[in-house]
């Protein structure tokens, strides 16, 4: 059977994920960020209890549809943003509809209506806390960052990047990265 669990975006968090469902005596098959695939089929008072305990961590378990498609959606794009060496040559509406089996129209019209943004502004915030993540490390240039990152030229990177920071990346630099956020709250 397949939990579903927001916030899950980390390895540290698969991890966490894991402990809490041992302790309530569940054992996981499978665990990717977003989805838990466990062996035999929770009782209630299982779920309850691995709901509070998981709440207390800020994860959060989804049993309905759309919640999970949502959470589907994100944990795609930061995927795609920080954990994939090369960027994909898809487009971003083209990789969600592949790997979700849904149009894209409904995927983008479900995700600004449950969420309040688009999903191409979320993944441009994914793909900027990427950049200050690589900027604090000092060993890329910037000109490896936005080809790592799939920008078309370091011009349009920082643009976007102080349109949504309101700084420069060499500014930010010199800040040494004061400004990053977890990625669970983007």
């Amino acid at each position: 059977m397949k939990l579903y669990i927001k916030n899950m975006v980390c390895s540290r968090c698969k991890i966490m994920v894991k402990t809490e469902l041992e302790k309530v005596g569940l054992q996981p098959v499978a665990i990717e960020l977003g989805e838990v695939e466990v062996k035999e089929v929770p009782v209630p008072s299982q779920l309850k209890q691995l709901q509070g305990s998981l709440s207390n961590l800020g994860f959060e378990l989804i049993d309905d549809q759309k919640s999970r498609l949502i959470e589907q959606i994100k944990t795609l794009i930061i995927e795609h943003v920080h954990y994939t060496e090369t960027q994909s040559p898809l487009k971003l509406s083209a990789l969600l509809t592949s790997k979700l089996h849904y149009d894209y129209g409904y995927l983008s019209n479900l995700f600004s209506a449950v969420e309040g943004t688009t999903i191409e502004k979320y993944h441009i915030a994914q793909r900027i806390e990427k950049v200050k993540e690589l900027l604090v490390y000092n060993e890329l240039t910037l000109s490896e960052i936005a080809f790592q990152l799939g920008y078309s030229s370091v011009a349009y990177l920082s643009s976007q990047f102080k349109q949504v920071t309101g700084m420069t990346p060499s500014v930010f630099k010199t800040l040494q990265g004061s400004k990053r956020r977890n990625l669970e709250d983007i």
